[in-house]
């Protein structure tokens, strides 16, 4: 016999990118999987909320949070987090990021379901911050 919904609701996501799946009072649970414009390669700016930390964590495969630290003029540096499986890794609100995936990557998020483009700022970043994210990639994970 199926459970209830008023008991249980029960969702998932195996497309590619970004995926809300439950919105529940102030906060939203989402899946992101590997989407092609998030190749350390393909990477041309960070983002910010303004209203809400955000927390990430690592299901499946391998993902690099990419931290910037703000300066006057741009970010003054970039920072790489090797995400470790099933270690909770928030982000505090007002903190530049971005992150690249591998195939395999599954991340689970957790953030207030009004976050949205108007509250999440965007800043590009320099063809310098750009070689510096493919770079920071390959040190971590091209090992012998």
């Amino acid at each position: 016999m199926p459970l209830s919904a008023s008991l249980i609701e029960i969702r998932e996501y195996t497309g590619t990118g970004y995926a809300p799946l439950v919105d529940y009072g102030a906060w939203r649970v989402a899946i992101l999987r590997f989407i092609d414009e998030l190749l350390p390669e393909k990477i041309t700016s960070v983002q910010r909320h303004d209203e809400t930390d955000e927390v990430f964590i690592l299901l499946e495969g391998k993902c690099i949070l990419f931290l910037g630290e703000p300066g006057q003029d741009g970010l003054t540096a970039i920072h790489a987090v090797d995400m470790q499986p099933l270690k909770l890794y928030n982000v505090k609100r007002g903190s530049w990021h971005t992150h690249t995936l591998d195939k395999a990557a599954v991340v689970l998020i957790v953030e207030n379901c009004d976050t949205v483009d108007a509250n999440s700022p965007v800043m590009d970043l320099t063809p310098a911050q750009r070689q510096e994210i493919v770079s920071l990639t390959q040190s971590l994970w091209v090992r012998a």
